[in-house]
């Protein structure tokens, strides 16, 4: 039987991760990113078959479409065995604002929607249009086989008292300014992890998924599904992140321009490129360098500390949306996954919720999903994210 298989890409501002999946089955054939780091390219591409690593790295960085045409050109001459029998082509998109509640075969229209939500992503849109553009024209025969998978598709069950700003209610009336959510592919993902690893439908389940990464979101789970999340109309609201600044009191940014005579755009780029924890500790946004220097340089303490206590405080106010039941927290994504040290510090100040962790359980291993709380504890998932899966299984319903 001829394999029908899925091409993604999952497009961030500094990186780009691709697979080729076979969504019936779940399996990966092919896992690759390409990495922007400085003044360097890097690209990785993993056979799962045959068990072999390509690593390239080049002395440039190039521009985003160059580094999407990188990426087909290496798939055409080194895995034309795979490339063959894709079928079709499903890109993450961070926002599909208003109308773009569910995966959606790429046409005129909804290129048009996704630029015209741009406003609300502009780290991220840009780059998808551009994967988009790309894509149509290097994989003609797939023209009409593109699906765009939305991160704020998951959020749209959030009820109006969740989902509102207290701003005139013409703003959202007129301009549909409201939140949206994001991170809603990998808060699905996990969702159905849980479920799994819990025994439990889905529609009974109740937790509170971490996404815990250079960019971080919380999202209340409840009955399966999202009623409450911390990003809101962009991915700037809500925790201390990599370099954005998460919630802060509005009149900031007035002061800033009124007071500091600063521009707005200089305004959008200090709260979007250089706050959150990089602003803070003045030293980097890699939570892995603020780690090793906790101990010794006082503000990586501080903007480590000020990250967990925010997470902290999501989980313990979401508690309250549970419905009398609280299943699990859960921690993914590259913080979420790979910091016991950071997992520790927040779920210290959740004792009041009955959550305490193991120790010995809470160290780093190679499972996939694995939990660590101790025995007399609500349950703690650390589950790897794995957007990709999700992505190729919604486009391939979505072209059937």
């Amino acid at each position: 039987m001829k394999k029908k298989l899925i091409l993604v890409l999952n497009c961030g501002s500094s990186s780009i991760k691709f697979s080729i999946i076979d969504p019936v089955k779940c399996i990966a054939y092919i896992d690759g990113i390409v990495e922007l780091i400085q003044s360097t390219t890097s690209l990785m591409v993993y056979d799962h078959i045959t068990d072999k690593k390509l690593l390239n790295k080049f002395n440039e960085v190039g521009s985003y479409k160059k580094l999407i045409i990188l990426i087909f050109d290496i798939l055409s001459s080194k895995y034309k065995n795979y490339l063959d029998f894709v079928i079709g082509i499903g890109h993450r998109v961070v926002h599909g604002g208003q109308y773009l509640k569910k995966p959606m075969i790429i046409n005129d229209d909804v290129l048009l929607k996704v630029q015209e939500s741009s406003i609300f992503a502009p780290l991220h849109n840009p780059f998808h249009l551009i994967a988009i553009t790309v894509s149509l024209q290097k994989m003609l025969k797939l023209k009409n086989n593109n699906v765009a998978v939305f991160d704020t598709a998951f959020h749209h069950t959030i009820p109006k008292e969740s989902f509102l700003y207290a701003i005139p209610y013409r703003f959202y009336k007129n301009h549909s300014i409201r939140r949206y959510g994001a991170h809603g592919i990998n808060h699905l993902y996990v969702t159905q992890q849980c479920s799994l690893l819990l025994k439990k439908p889905i529609n009974q389940l109740n937790i509170i998924s971490c996404h815990l990464g250079s960019g971080s979101s919380i999202t209340a789970i409840v009955n399966g599904k999202s009623v409450d999340t911390s990003m809101g109309l962009t991915p700037l609201e809500g925790l201390v992140m990599g370099t954005r600044c998460g919630d802060i009191d509005p009149y900031i940014i007035f002061y800033m321009i009124q007071q500091l005579k600063m521009s707005v755009t200089d305004v959008q780029k200090l709260l979007t490129k250089e706050s959150g924890v990089l602003g803070i500790s003045s030293i980097t946004s890699d939570f892995r360098e603020l780690e090793n220097r906790y101990y010794v340089d006082k503000r990586a303490k501080l903007s480590i500390n000020m990250f967990c206590r925010r997470v902290s405080k999501y989980i313990s106010g979401y508690s309250s949306l549970m419905c009398g039941k609280l299943d699990a927290i859960i921690f993914t994504g590259g913080i979420g996954e790979n910091s016991s040290f950071i997992r520790k510090k927040i779920v210290k100040k959740l004792s009041l919720l009955n959550f305490f962790i193991d120790i010995k359980k809470n160290i780093k291993n190679n499972k996939t999903n694995f939990f660590i709380n101790t025995i007399d504890s609500r349950s703690i998932f650390v589950i790897r994210a794995n957007e990709n899966q999700v992505i190729a299984q919604e486009t391939y319903s979505c072209l059937q």
